[in-house]
Formats: C-alpha cells, structure tokens, sequence
C-alpha cells in the first residue's frame, strides 16, 4: 500500500509540475516578447496563475489562452494583491537619503523630524483621500514626488511646480479642487516619471518610509502614524 500511495503521490506532483511547464512553454512560444519567463505558479484565485517574467507580473488561464495585465484588489480589504506581490518579488532596495529629493515638493510639518517620500498624482482619487489622513499627522517632513500618469495630470504637475507658494497650491488644489494658474516653467517631470520606473511604482499613491519601506497605495491616518513611528525607531 505505501508503495502505491509514494508512486499515485509521485504521479500528482509530476501531474502538476506538468502543467505549469506547459503553462509556461506555451506562453514562452506564443508571446516571446514577454521576455524569459522565471515563474508560474497558483495565484489566489482558483483557475489563476501568475506569471513572473524578469520584471513584470501577468496572470494567465490554465489554457494559456488568455493574458492580464492588471491588479487583482481585494475587495474587503481594498488591498492591492498584485502590488504587494510585485513588490515581494521584484522589491528595489530604497536608501531614503539617496533619494533626489530636490525633484520634490517639500512640506515640513511641525518638528518635521520624520520623513516619508510620496509619489502622488492630481487625478488620483485616493492620493486625495490620503492627504485628508496627512492633515492628521504632525511632526513629519513630507516629499512629494508628482508622478502624473493619469490623463490630464501633467498639466496640473506643472502649475503647481511652477507657483511661488507650490505646498499651498497643492493643498488648495487637493483639498478644495482649486486648478493651480496655468504657467509654464522648468519642472522635473520627466525625472519624476524615470526615478518612478526605476523604483517600479505602478501606481499612486505609493509611499516610501525613511527605512526604506514601500507601501504601495492609501493608509488611513492611524496606520500612516503606526508607519510612521515603525521607521523612525530603525
């Protein structure tokens, strides 16, 4: 009996082995431009895989038929599954110091002893909602790095790097949809958007803690301080 059950135990790894290798060479040969693919394994919906090149994350069917490029969000938790697994998978090791931080919009609030970087966007509707959760934090430097990648961004970008009082034009045009004066002036656009692709950020708001840590997306106010106080004890 236990030599039955080690060769149907045998069989049903193979089994699977099988039809993730062929997952993976059927892709391979339909679509070479996706370069080498590393990885294919269950994502967490059933009938899923994930699909891991050298720098990218897909999903793909058990046929190999169909191909996503998306994110898979949590609905109870408003989660971005695809984002924090991207991040486990590809994570760019950040030194805060040696961010270039004079290609953002500096704020200091209170001491200012804290420091947290952001990549944000004007049409982002939850990097709108998470600077209704900064007005609740005090004692923090913050550094927004304006990454407009939604439609009708870089305009905005540019009127509010381009105002005398640019933490004022932001918060009035974040807070109370004020459109900052339309001007034009010398801004760090597109280092913005070569850094961000650097650090793979696919999406706004993503935040980068002084320890290095990445939080790809919104955290209420409560958890922003719990973040917060997390890196400045390293």
């Amino acid at each position: 009996m236990l030599k039955i059950f080690l060769l149907l135990l045998a069989a049903s790894i193979s089994t699977a082995y099988a039809g993730e290798t062929d997952i993976k060479n059927a892709l391979q040969k339909k679509l070479p431009q996706l370069g080498q693919i590393q990885q294919v394994n269950k994502s967490p919906i059933p009938g899923l895989y994930e699909i891991v090149t050298e720098d990218r994350l897909f999903y793909t069917d058990k046929q190999a038929r169909y191909l996503i490029d998306g994110g898979i969000f949590d609905l109870n938790t408003m989660r971005n599954l695809t984002e924090a697994r991207s991040h486990q998978l590809f994570d760019v090791t950040v030194e805060f110091d040696k961010l270039p931080l004079d290609l953002a919009v500096k704020q200091v609030k209170g001491t200012g002893a804290r420091k947290l970087a952001i990549f944000t966007d004007p049409n982002c509707g939850y990097c709108k909602k998470l600077e209704q959760a900064l007005r609740e934090i005090d004692n923090v430097t913050l550094y927004r790095f304006m990454y407009p990648i939604f439609p009708g961004s870089a305009e905005k970008v540019t009127g509010v790097w381009c105002s005398k009082d640019q933490v004022k034009a932001w918060d009035e045009l974040m807070q109370n949809n004020i459109m900052p004066a339309a001007a034009s002036c010398s801004t760090p656009t597109e280092k913005v958007l070569a850094l961000g692709h650097q650090l793979k950020v696919n999406g706004t708001p993503a935040l980068i803690f002084s320890d290095g840590t990445i939080n790809p997306g919104y955290l209420p106010a409560a958890d922003l301080e719990k973040a917060l106080g997390a890196a400045s004890s390293h």
